[in-house]
């Protein structure tokens, strides 16, 4: 630091003696050329002003600097980047995240540009990674059992099913993250839900330092297919997931596999990617061969409106093979479905703080099209079918504690006359939907509670479900995407 202040004070040194240097060889000056010369040479002396302000004002940092290091030992990058983010090599941010995030409560933004461990330095959490926990609990009061619920024409996993009544652990987390080295970082995430059972929710490695804008992941992970899809549950828009998504992909696709990423050198932000999944989650089922029973593609693409607002937009698509794939497992009838599974879906989102500060107020706008296209043998009887849906959302910050959201979500009448009238796959002309409100206050940004009023019109006869949540966040917790 005392090279760089030297290299600074040479510089403004030279500066300032060339400013004080007399014009040589000036002709002899008029009246108007002499008035000129002085405002010229008033600006100079403003010009050593400042500048003589500047150099003053580096020399107290640097002595507060040299101070501050005399008294505390000094982080290596990696160290400083684990103490905020649990990880040294936080995940991409998109443009626009910093004016305007939706961190879920204890979450920490890390910029892109944050240092990363040099290579022969070892990872400062390597054998310490940072622990996070989030804590869900929920209270559910519906008027019709949850266990009868059915999407009419849309046969649900069991992921996919409402929440059971009365209180209840509803997806509490314990995340281990760290740098392995500085070429790869690892991720584990334990989930725990009603069932008091542990499962593995994520467990994957990701590469931190390939050329080119690259990034690889390999592991247990959720897709990055669509807008909400990647998100933990903490960190959902509302309580529960909009019903397209409950409907076509379970609530939400995750699987193990390999995904590649590849953030283009562009002015605006645009992320192109793809993933290959072993194919064992709904909408896929019972994969049997050797290759990927699920494939992606999707392009990301966004950037800053003006300085109160962005947007993101989204193009998805996911193929799946299912083989003999029980239909509403649970649930009496037995249906099973053995064939194809294509899925497009239309992102696009925008969000407004006033001033680029979310603190205070903000507003998030998203919606999403699905469109699909199911071909196979439903029940042992050749088909084809074309689910389509839709939702839009918006939720309103509008105090640092207070926010308010409202949803709608609609799926197309989905039948298969070839089966009988009391299949799962068919919707006896009803278009399933359902409208939400919500309600949240934070206490801080580490504890959460909400309300949810949703009128279900997903089966034949409607129900009405109120929910309440509360949710904490304590440890290390890395910033999710935009």
């Amino acid at each position: 630091m005392t090279k760089t202040l030297a290299r600074w004070g040479g510089a403004a040194a030279v500066m300032l003696l060339s400013l004080g240097q007399p014009v040589l060889a000036a002709p002899v000056a008029g009246p108007a050329q002499a008035a000129d010369m002085a405002a010229i040479q008033q600006q100079l002396n403003a010009l050593r002003a400042e500048y003589d302000a500047k150099i003053g004002d580096l020399e107290t940092r640097l002595k507060a600097a040299e101070a501050r290091a005399t008294a505390a030992p000094v982080a290596t990058p990696g160290q400083a980047i684990a103490s905020a983010s649990g990880s040294a090599s936080p995940p991409h941010i998109a443009p626009g995240d910093l004016a305007h995030s939706d961190l879920a409560p204890g979450e920490v933004m890390i910029a892109d540009n944050a240092p990363e461990p040099e290579a022969k330095t070892s990872s400062a959490n390597a054998m310490n990674p940072g622990v996070s926990v989030v804590l869900n609990g929920n209270y559910v009061a519906t008027s019709r059992n949850p266990d009868a619920m059915r999407i009419r024409g849309y046969p649900l996993s069991d992921d996919a099913r409402s929440k059971p009544r009365g209180l209840s652990l509803d997806e509490s987390e314990i995340t281990l993250a760290a740098n392995v080295d500085p070429y790869l970082t690892a991720n584990l995430t334990l989930s725990f839900g009603a069932d008091n059972q542990p499962s593995v929710e994520e467990a994957y490695i990701q590469s931190t330092s390939l050329p080119g804008g690259v990034t690889v992941r390999g592991g247990r992970f959720f897709s990055a297919i669509g807008y909400l899809n990647e998100r933990h549950a903490h960190n959902w828009s509302f309580i529960d997931m909009p019903l397209p998504y409950r409907a076509l992909l379970g609530k939400q696709y995750g699987d193990d596999g390999v995904q590649a990423r590849w953030l283009a050198p562009t002015p605006f932000f645009l992320e192109i990617g793809g993933e290959a999944f072993k194919g064992d989650h709904f909408p896929a089922g019972n994969p049997d061969k050797n290759n990927a029973g699920a494939q992606t593609a999707f392009v990301h693409t966004g950037g800053d409106i003006n300085t109160d607002s962005s947007w993101l937009a989204a193009l998805s698509y996911i193929h799946t093979e299912a083989h003999n794939r029980a239909a509403a497992p649970g649930l009496p009838g037995g249906e099973t479905f053995d064939g194809h599974d294509a899925l497009g879906i239309a992102s696009l989102v925008y969000k407004w703080a006033p001033g680029g500060n979310p603190v205070q107020q903000n507003l998030v706008l998203s919606g999403e099209y699905f469109y699909g296209r199911q071909s196979g043998r439903f029940d042992g009887l050749a088909a084809t079918r074309d689910p389509r849906g839709w939702y839009a959302q918006g939720v309103f910050q509008f105090t640092p504690r207070w926010s308010l959201g409202l949803r709608y979500a609609a799926l197309q009448s989905l039948d298969t006359p070839i089966l009988p009238i009391g299949s799962d796959f068919n919707g006896l002309g009803h278009s399933p939907r359902a409208v939400s409100a919500l309600l949240e206050y934070d206490t801080s940004e580490f504890g959460r509670f909400r309300a949810e009023y949703t009128h279900d019109m997903s089966d034949l006869r409607p129900n009405d479900e109120l929910m309440l949540q509360y949710t904490v966040v304590y440890g290390p917790h890395g910033a999710h995407r935009y």
